[in-house]
């Protein structure tokens, strides 16, 4: 099977002239895209299907709310096309396109906006990662890298691989899950991924299944041969309202993909996007429901953590009581930063970090280069192959 993509609503049946009259409104600011696969997954009958509710616009998400670069990614462009926010982490923006266009996408500007961010030409962006030997892992996005022929993906996985310092390579993509005949049905990436992914140098697949009926067979299968190819595959997905916003289908969803071998990495707050609205769940809902969905899950099912992307790091909320809600820095802007601890007076009508306003206490891990509890104020220091690295 090859899927028919389709980027109008004209052409998917089961809506009346004044429903499509409605949702064209909607896509005349957000675009649609979808294929007949991913659409067949959807239970028609269903108006609540959490299928439909995440490919199928819907009219809530033209209500004012949100910005359209929420995490502030434009403050880390470095180079056309690349983001530099973390140490060791490059964005390289490779694809202005995917194989179907999330109604939640935190990214959706790069298809409204005139000015692109996505750099065709990644020379400038690969310049700069050569010249920054402590990037060593560089994650592949956009849009999805995946939509690209094979012929231009091997070739960035290529020039990446004749960086001696790039050891990791991720892949952001949706397509296991919204086409795994894109995957199926070509040996050549399988063996682009087989020819890259070797020793100490891999290639992380970062998947994206937000619910657990996308693990269908085929999508399995798909995840199968990148696994056999040497990929790592690690899934992350955001928490969204009327699609994994309940204990038993997020249990589910984590369940299913450590069966298959797919480490669950992150479960993300829905950032609070431009149109986002009708999908976004605040904090500490979020944080209840993902608590209560691990209950139920194996170790392995667990591994997964919750955190906000915000412009300042990857924030991760670590507990609450009734009166407080309790945040750490898993990675920063700062480096002083990882690691901190904040603890914030509890806001039930909170969606993002900036609405918690009221601190009560924080401690850092380290600051200024020196390890907390150490009297003689030694620097703690994590050796690298390359040097001696000061935290």
């Amino acid at each position: 099977m090859n899927p028919t993509y389709i980027s109008s609503l004209d052409k998917v049946s089961g809506f009346s002239p004044e429903e499509r009259a409605r949702l064209a409104r909607v896509t005349d600011l957000f675009a649609f895209r979808s294929n007949d696969y991913y659409l067949s997954l959807i239970d028609w009958n269903d108006p609540m299907d959490p299928i439909r509710r995440l490919i199928i616009p819907t009219p809530e998400e033209l209500e004012p709310w949100g910005r359209l670069d929420p995490s502030s990614e434009h403050l880390y462009t470095r180079a056309p096309g690349l983001q530099h926010k973390y140490r060791e982490t490059a964005l390289l923006l490779v694809s202005d396109h995917c194989g179907g266009f999330c109604r939640y996408c935190f990214r959706k500007r790069l298809f409204i906006d005139d000015a692109r961010e996505v750099n065709k030409d990644i020379s400038g962006g690969l310049a700069y990662i050569r010249e920054h030997p402590e990037i060593t892992n560089v994650l592949l996005t956009g849009g999805d890298p995946l939509v690209l022929d094979t012929v231009r993906l091997r070739e960035i996985l290529a020039r990446l691989r004749e960086i001696e310092h790039v050891r990791i390579i991720r892949i952001g993509t949706k397509m296991p899950a919204y086409d795994p005949y894109r995957i199926i049905n070509d040996p050549a990436l399988l063996d682009a991924i087989r020819e890259y992914s070797l020793g100490e140098k891999s290639i992380y697949i970062m998947a994206q299944f937000n619910h657990p009926r996308e693990l269908t067979e085929v999508a399995c299968r798909a995840v199968a041969l990148l696994q056999d190819a040497g990929a790592v595959i690690m899934n992350q997905t955001p928490l969204i309202r009327g699609i994994n916003d309940g204990p038993v289908v997020l249990s589910r969803l984590l369940g299913r993909l450590s069966f298959i071998g797919v480490n669950p990495y992150y479960v993300f707050q829905c950032r609070p996007t431009t149109g986002n609205r009708p999908f976004a769940v605040p904090v500490e809902e979020s944080y209840r429901i993902f608590e209560r969905a691990r209950a139920t899950c194996s170790g392995l099912s667990k591994q997964a953590r919750f955190v906000m992307s915000h412009a300042t790091g990857k924030i991760e909320v670590v507990g609450m009581t009734d009166e407080y809600t309790y945040f750490k820095y898993n990675q920063a802007t700062d480096p002083d930063d990882i690691g901190r601890f904040m603890v914030y007076r509890g806001n039930p009508e909170a969606y993002w970090f900036d609405d918690y306003t009221d601190l009560v206490d924080e401690g850092r891990i380290w600051k200024s280069g020196r390890a907390d509890g150490d009297p003689g104020g030694r620097e703690a220091q994590v050796e690298t192959e390359e040097s001696p690295v000061v935290l």
